[in-house]
């Protein structure tokens, strides 16, 4: 029951105004710096890192995440449309995407890459919610 409780704390704190906004502010320059091929999430962030020493540590944290996954995501869209891979984890779908996008498909192949982001990010982030408790209660 105590997971609950700060699952409800959590959504509280990232669903306020000021919260969203950076997190779309975040999620946007991820994407738009993402698409540009070289440059994946690690560099992103580490340019963008000193916007947020001034800022709510809250919301410099959840801005820093929005900006990895925007960047994770930027990275289908050039493998998708140009065949080349923005970062090492969209050298796969360079495979598949560019095939549909020469078929006149792009746009599904764009949309299955974010519905599959959205999957496998919301995925693993319940399962460190749910295994990162049990791990941490033998640790000193």
């Amino acid at each position: 029951m105590d997971i609950l409780n700060h699952l409800a704390l959590g959504f509280n704190v990232a669903s306020s105004l000021h919260n969203l906004f950076f997190c779309f502010l975040g999620v946007l320059i991820g994407t738009l710096i993402g698409v540009l091929p070289g440059i994946g999430p690690v560099a992103t962030i580490s340019l963008l890192l000193p916007v947020t020493f001034g800022m709510n540590p809250v919301a410099s944290i959840i801005m820093l995440a929005g900006v990895y996954y925007g960047a994770q995501y930027g990275g289908s869209t050039t493998s998708i449309l140009v065949n080349i891979p923005g970062e090492a984890s969209s050298i796969i779908t360079c495979l598949d995407g560019y095939k549909m996008a020469r078929q006149g498909r792009a746009g599904p192949a764009l949309g299955m890459a974010a519905f599959g982001s959205f999957i496998g990010g919301t995925a693993s982030i319940i399962g460190l919610m749910l295994l990162a408790p049990p791990c941490l209660q033998g640790s000193p």
